[in-house]
């Protein structure tokens, strides 16, 4: 038995809902590690839990990404050992958190040469551009791609993926600070203003092959209008508020396009997907394929500050809490 420092809801909400608290945790069972975590990601979809807008059942711990020291082992546990790195990014939330128990099928090693931050930071992230990249819709040499969001946490590793992979990269922007980060793996970078528009400019009227789009609300009727005939529209997130309902018939008006809603955890949904998924994306990490930026990292005491900056797109890169 040991405490450990949490951050729980009672209710969903603003970021005004989480709470410090003291837990105590057991010692961990068969198949399950005990974790000294070192360092905790930041995601959207952990707001969207703490909204609401993704029900938990409460109360509730929050966060779903962190790396971490494996500080003792439960029985029957032979894949990994005491003082191994290993991350998550997936299962059940309860990442914010000093210390915590896991079960061994949702953690993956970290290799050297790749960080604790970049661990945490990134991994979900990473997984995320991984399958979107590679498995979705698989980008290949000549192709013009439309990422959204392109310097936010996705956004960067995506692009910079998808450059690695021979593909033509358009991505879009908020604010000139963002541009100019974008620019540099991105081969055009727009702004969301009339952003279909500038699209069919750069590629000759012809549209593109993919449309990555975190975004959501926003950006959804421009995302159908940016396409290539047959096209793919990758909904993947919800930064902006869920997509709208559409009537289907739309697709086929717009040039027979396809639209598609995944979600990491169908494309690691067994032991293999997700050690596969993993050890690629740090491959590519290790291989220098793809470059993470660490952008800002919080106290674990103030997470309503790091949700509060993500909101308001005040983030660059991935966001940590230290424990």
């Amino acid at each position: 038995m040991m405490q450990t420092q949490v951050i729980r809801i009672h209710a969903h909400g603003d970021s005004r809902v989480m709470q410090l608290e003291n837990h105590t945790l057991a010692a961990p069972q068969a198949g399950e590690v005990l974790l000294r975590q070192t360092a905790i990601g930041v995601n959207f979809i952990d707001t969207y839990h703490r909204s609401g807008l993704y029900p938990l059942s409460l109360p509730s711990g929050l966060g779903v990404e962190a790396c971490g020291v494996v500080e003792a082992i439960g029985a029957g546990v032979t894949e990994f050992k005491q003082g191994d790195r290993v991350a998550y990014a997936g299962g059940a939330v309860g990442a914010y958190a000093s210390y915590r128990v896991m079960p061994v099928d949702k953690l993956v090693l970290v290799p050297a040469g790749v960080s604790d931050e970049i661990a945490a930071g990134t991994l979900l992230r990473g997984m995320t551009a991984q399958y979107l990249l590679k498995q979705t819709f698989p980008v290949h040499v000549g192709q013009t791609i439309l990422f959204h969001a392109a310097a936010g946490g996705v956004g960067q590793l995506a692009c910079q993926w998808a450059r690695e992979l021979g593909a033509i990269v358009i991505g879009t922007v908020g604010s000139e600070e963002k541009a100019a980060v974008a620019r540099a793996y991105c081969d055009h970078v727009i702004d969301y203003a009339h952003f279909s528009e500038h699209v069919r400019e750069i590629t000759g009227g012809k549209g593109v092959s993919v449309v990555y789009d975190g975004v959501g609300a926003d950006t959804f009727a421009g995302s159908l209008d940016s396409l290539a005939m047959r096209g793919m529209l990758v909904s993947f997130g919800n930064a902006s508020g869920p997509v709208p309902a559409f009537e289907p018939a739309i697709l086929a008006q717009k040039g027979s396009l396809f639209f598609t809603r995944p979600t990491l955890g169908h494309y690691t949904s067994t032991r293999a997907e997700l050690v596969n998924t993993a050890a690629d994306y740090f491959y590519a990490v290790r291989r220098g394929f793809v470059k993470p930026e660490i952008g800002q990292s919080y106290a674990l005491a103030d997470v309503a500050q790091a949700h509060q900056d993500l909101a308001l797109r005040k983030t660059q890169g991935s966001t940590l809490l230290r424990p």
